[in-house]
């Protein structure tokens, strides 16, 4: 048996006057601490900042990493970011899941070579509206794999009508359950990570110390995948 695979997801930019100044380091601190395999982080914002947060937290869990930009602008850009330990098995692929006229949205999907061989990852940043993420949940469904899949990121989703958790079912049925909005009274399960039926969600949990950081609790999986006829590939 393999050691579990450990995944993060977290949004990390502070409303309600927490962490004005996006505090990276602090930001860093959190995933360090944790020393995840696989990282999705939303809402990274380079928008009237000095530093480029895109490009310093690109090297926090690994040296394998793609930004999904949904917004770009004269003075910085905006989107989500997907972090990984392990290289990945091909070009990764950031796919437009906006719904008519709001707010653009992206999805990131892509192998990675692990040491139980090819794991499929899609993260992603979902709508506001009941029937804006249930097209892009629908999305979602055609980039997972049937097997050895893992979806992540901050769904937007809390009502049963058309919910994404029914939508994404369908081929990752397994899914954490923890409360993580707003970070300093968790009510609503936003941020959540789902599995294929083959892999197995063992110890979840989130971190109070990130609610310095932003209103958002990050969630963490450690999942246990089966090992694929390439696992002696990877590396």
């Amino acid at each position: 048996m393999m050691a579990p695979m450990r995944f993060m997801t977290w949004n990390v930019h502070g409303t309600f006057n927490l962490n004005p100044k996006f505090d990276l380091e602090g930001i860093c601190s959190i995933i360090r601490k944790w020393a995840p395999d696989v990282v999705a982080l939303q809402e990274v914002d380079s928008r009237s900042r000095s530093d480029d947060p895109f490009a310093k937290l690109a090297s926090v869990v690994g040296d394998h990493g793609v930004h999904a930009k949904s917004i770009v602008t004269a003075d910085g850009e905006y989107g989500q970011t997907l972090l990984s330990r392990f290289p990945f098995s091909g070009p990764p692929e950031i796919v437009d899941v906006s719904y008519r006229e709001r707010e653009p949205r992206r999805a990131i999907a892509a192998g990675l070579l692990t040491p139980v061989g090819d794991v499929r990852v899609v993260a992603t940043h979902l709508g506001l509206s009941i029937y804006e993420r249930h097209a892009q949940a629908q999305a979602l469904v055609r980039l997972a794999k049937p097997g050895r899949t893992v979806v992540l990121g901050d769904f937007n989703d809390w009502f049963w009508i058309k919910s994404v958790r029914r939508v994404l079912a369908q081929t990752c049925p397994n899914r954490t359950r923890l409360r993580t909005f707003p970070s300093h009274l968790p009510l609503l399960r936003l941020d959540r990570i789902y599995a294929t039926s083959d892999s197995r969600i063992g110890k979840v949990w989130t971190d109070e110390g990130a609610r310095a950081y932003s209103d958002h609790l990050p969630v963490l999986a450690d999942i246990e995948i089966p090992a694929g006829s390439n696992a002696s590939q990877a590396r």
